[in-house]
């Protein structure tokens, strides 16, 4: 993961901008998006309009040309900024269409970052929504290279797909609940502790809920990380985003509730040995208060192309070869594990 000290704040975390032009939908993309029926799931959608623009893309028309290899990492560049260019108005097609009645949505605005154009086609005003989209597409943008989008995008960067290929596959692995779905699931699970235990609840009382929740074989959601050693840096600067903006709401009192609660349970469970929060516990909840309700795993969709595209340009850059997966006999898997022959 990106290590920065301090933690950057918002004036920091903007997109650089990016033109009408490069940003304009292709028509035969607006057509298939209009023509979907409503009861295919957006990350669906993403994937097959971000596949649909490979028709734009100049990677496989200078490799057909036999361009020479140390020449790919330009068209590659050129393609993922071009696609890059386009999440926005993707975005706001689909939610549009899904949510809003397909009502249209607005042109870009060249005077404004990246990120401030996504609220801006979505209709989005609020400045202080503006603020957590700068945020939230940073942060989410700053993920360990080896989750399912990160390897996917690079195993198929590596056979020379486009970065239109090489972003929608990977699309389609975010939508697995286990990679792209924390957030929600987190928000669901809040829901349910509200219900049980009300909208107050003692510290105590959340204690014992938390205990409960662990004795019946259950997790609480978003805590304990494979890679993380302390508090995901990005959790923080959400949590310092609500206390600036939404101190009073009752779902981030009580994920601050539970952060000061669970990481010790979890500790003295004596199981998990990295019991703390990564950014799922917190991004959920903001984007709720904001009425941002239904595209959660687009959005984080969004915020990866930041991620796995730089991956793929740099990829082509250094020359990397095809990933090729690795055999083993049937004596090397019996080494492996330590197992007697006989």
């Amino acid at each position: 993961m990106v290590k920065r000290d301090p933690i950057p704040r918002s004036g920091e975390l903007a997109v650089p901008r990016v033109g009408q032009k490069r940003a304009a939908l292709p028509s035969h993309v607006v057509t298939m998006l209009d023509n979907f029926p409503t009861n295919l799931h957006p990350m669906s959608q993403l994937s097959a309009a971000v596949t649909t623009l490979n028709s734009e893309n100049t990677f496989a028309r200078a490799y057909s040309e036999g361009i020479s290899w140390t020449k790919y990492w330009e068209f590659i560049y050129k393609d993922s900024m071009d696609s890059i260019a386009k999440l926005p108005c993707i975005t706001a097609k689909i939610y549009q269409n899904l949510y809003r009645e397909g009502s249209s949505i607005d042109a870009i605005d060249p005077a404004l970052d990246w990120s401030h154009n996504f609220t801006h086609v979505l209709c989005y005003s609020d400045p202080q929504f503006i603020e957590l989209m700068q945020i939230y597409f940073s942060i989410h943008s700053d993920h360990e290279g080896r989750n399912v989008s990160g390897d996917t995008s690079h195993l198929l960067g590596s056979a020379l797909s486009d970065p239109y290929l090489a972003f929608a596959a990977p699309m389609n692995g975010l939508a697995g609940p286990l990679h792209g779905l924390a957030n929600q699931e987190m928000l669901v699970w809040l829901t349910y502790l509200q219900k049980e235990l009300g909208e107050y609840v003692s510290d105590e009382k959340l204690r014992d809920f938390i205990w409960n929740t662990l004795n019946s074989g259950s997790v609480v959601p978003d805590y304990g990380h494979a890679v993380l050693r302390k508090t995901d840096p990005c959790y923080t600067c959400q949590r310092e985003f609500a206390f600036k903006h939404l101190p009073k709401d009752l779902f981030f009192k009580l994920v601050a509730q539970l952060y000061k609660i669970v990481t010790n349970v979890l500790l003295e469970q004596g199981r998990a040995k990295n019991p703390w929060p990564n950014v799922d516990a917190h991004s959920g909840v903001l984007l709720q208060y904001y009425d941002m309700k239904e595209m959660n795993t687009v959005l984080f969709g969004v915020s990866q192309a930041l991620n796995v595209l730089s991956q793929l340009i740099w990829s082509r850059a250094l020359g990397f070869p095809l990933e090729r997966p690795k055999l083993m006999s049937m004596d090397g898997l019996m080494v492996l594990v330590g197992a007697k022959s006989g």
